[in-house]
């Protein structure tokens, strides 16, 4: 997806906002499910993709004006979560690479991954997922035992 820093993007830095960088990768994933027509079986079994947890590396700014692209992949699955990569470039150079950890959720709740891509006539078995995504994944579930015991 291609974009374009407008002034609502600033901070008061002058540079895009943290938060911009977010929306934006609301609307790369957006993408992701309408290209692959995900989005008709979600919609057809009244499922909703969420987002559980996001870390994000920022390399170099992005400034009024400047154009950049955003792209999003799957780096691969396990039977709760999906992983994706979503990276923002300017010409050839990385901005900013974020993981993405997600689910589908039902109208009776959580959707197993497998069950949800078997809907979606997925049969292939994940890719193997990086070593350093299985180290965000467990630093990440153990903040977020964390935050739910203090519940």
């Amino acid at each position: 997806m291609f974009f374009q820093v407008t002034p609502p993007d600033l901070d008061v830095y002058g540079h895009m906002n943290n938060s911009r960088y977010l929306a934006l990768m609301d609307l790369g994933r957006m993408d992701l499910l309408l290209r692959t027509g995900i989005n008709a079986h979600l919609k057809r079994m009244r499922w909703n993709p969420l987002v559980a947890s996001v870390m994000i590396r920022y390399r170099r700014s992005l400034e009024l004006g400047q154009k950049f692209t955003l792209k999003t992949r799957i780096m691969g699955w396990d039977h709760q979560w999906i992983y994706l990569e979503q990276a923002f470039y300017r010409q050839q150079e990385l901005v900013g690479k974020a993981l993405v950890k997600g689910l589908f959720f039902g109208p009776s709740g959580r959707i197993e991954t497998y069950e949800a891509l078997k809907e979606f006539g997925h049969t292939h078995t994940s890719p193997p997922i990086p070593d350093y995504i299985q180290q965000w994944d467990n630093a990440e579930t153990s903040f977020a035992k964390e935050v739910l015991s203090q519940q």
